[in-house]
């Protein structure tokens, strides 16, 4: 019983050290001159969610940019909407092997106008009218080389996507870079949904087309970069550019984090991956102890585990919640949400490794 209290203590430690900050844009750049900007969005059936992201465009102060929408072989009304808010919209008619998302926005580049480029995925959306000059602001403090992407605020509406909160906590983590020793590691690679650089070293790198066989795009254009030795910034997007994920029902979200487990944790440092472990593993560990306390009817080891088992509880609330607006009640039952992940990421590696496929959006991409 002890074993395992002192486990859960060491595991509460380490998860301080895997995850000590995350952060974020800050500051204003009034006075300021940017170059032009093109924004390209891929969109495949994204009718009832690109309107807000179109919309927070409309809003921004920073007004020297294009907007070019890509469709991506939409059955739905996505162009329809698009073309309703005066964007630039755009069929990707590739039908090559590995045609997807990586193939439309290199699409959108080749019809583009900006130095530099700003991806956004089409369920993400500007959070204030200052929010797009604070990223430019940022990625010139930056040096303007290389690519600053951010992981974009989860906002939280239906009671089930509360299950997304250590996913959170782990795509995060698993960029190596948030860590106590900061960017010691080597990135994993860029957050997919808000990449901003600049237009030379995006194609000196190849930019998307060299990787549209990539299922996880947004780790392997960081690395691209990285092969360039241009820099990748990874932040967080709170307060800058939010989105809502899977909001179409629990098999969307099962699907979604299904495609991107197994595969990108393959990019995650091993000491990274074994500080994960270790905190992933103290959730159960505490749990245990704490319902052994019970069963033992034992007043002391019931307080003393009771202490680490919500201490755990007030580290992933604290943890999940710089990555999103998750209910802070969810979090007394972190078993449950430690447990929802293992299951989910047990059954990505099989889909990965054993079907050689993986489901999204009504397409079946092979893993090769």
């Amino acid at each position: 019983m002890m074993v395992n209290l002192i486990l859960g203590l060491l595991a509460i430690v380490v998860g301080t050290l895997m995850f000590w900050s995350l952060p974020r844009p800050s500051g204003r750049g009034e006075g300021a001159e940017y170059p032009f900007v093109s924004i390209i969005i891929p969109a495949r059936n994204e009718a009832e969610r690109i309107s807000a992201l179109l919309k927070s465009l409309q809003e921004q102060n920073f007004r020297s940019f294009e907007v070019l929408v890509i469709d991506d072989d939409s059955t739905d009304d996505t162009v329809s909407v698009a073309s309703a808010f005066d964007a630039t919209v755009l069929r990707n008619e590739s039908k090559e092997d590995g045609a997807g998302k990586s193939s439309a926005c290199w699409h959108g580049v080749q019809h583009s106008k900006g130095k530099w480029l700003l991806f956004l995925d089409a369920d993400t959306r500007f959070s204030t009218p200052d929010s797009l000059q604070d990223l430019l602001t940022l990625y010139r403090r930056k040096g303007a080389r290389g690519t600053l992407s951010l992981q974009p605020f989860h906002r939280i509406e239906d009671m089930y996507e509360n299950l997304s909160a250590i996913f959170n906590v782990i795509v995060v983590v698993g960029m190596n870079v948030f860590t106590l020793w900061g960017k010691r590691f080597r990135p994993a690679g860029s957050f997919g949904p808000c990449i901003l650089s600049d237009r030379d070293d995006y194609l000196s790198t190849g930019g998307h087309k060299g990787i549209q066989e990539a299922i996880m795009d947004d780790l392997a254009l960081g690395q691209a970069y990285l092969d360039q030795n241009l820099p990748v910034h990874c932040m967080g997007g709170k307060d800058v550019i939010s989105f809502r994920m899977y909001p179409e029902g629990f098999r969307s979200l099962v699907e979604g984090w299904c495609k991107s487990f197994a595969l990108g944790s393959q990019a995650t440092h091993p000491a990274v991956m074994l500080m994960t472990i270790v905190w992933i593993s103290g959730s159960f560990i505490s749990t245990g102890a704490f319902v052994s306390s019970l069963i033992a009817m034992d007043p002391v080891l019931i307080a003393l585990t009771g202490v680490v088992y919500l201490l755990y509880a007030l580290q992933t609330m604290i943890f999940a919640r710089r990555c999103g607006n998750f209910k802070r009640y969810i979090f007394i039952f972190h078993p449950v949400l430690f447990a929802f992940f293992a299951g989910v990421f047990v059954y990505s590696i099989f889909r990965v490794h054993v079907l050689r496929s993986v489901n999204w959006k009504g397409r079946k991409i092979n893993v090769k």
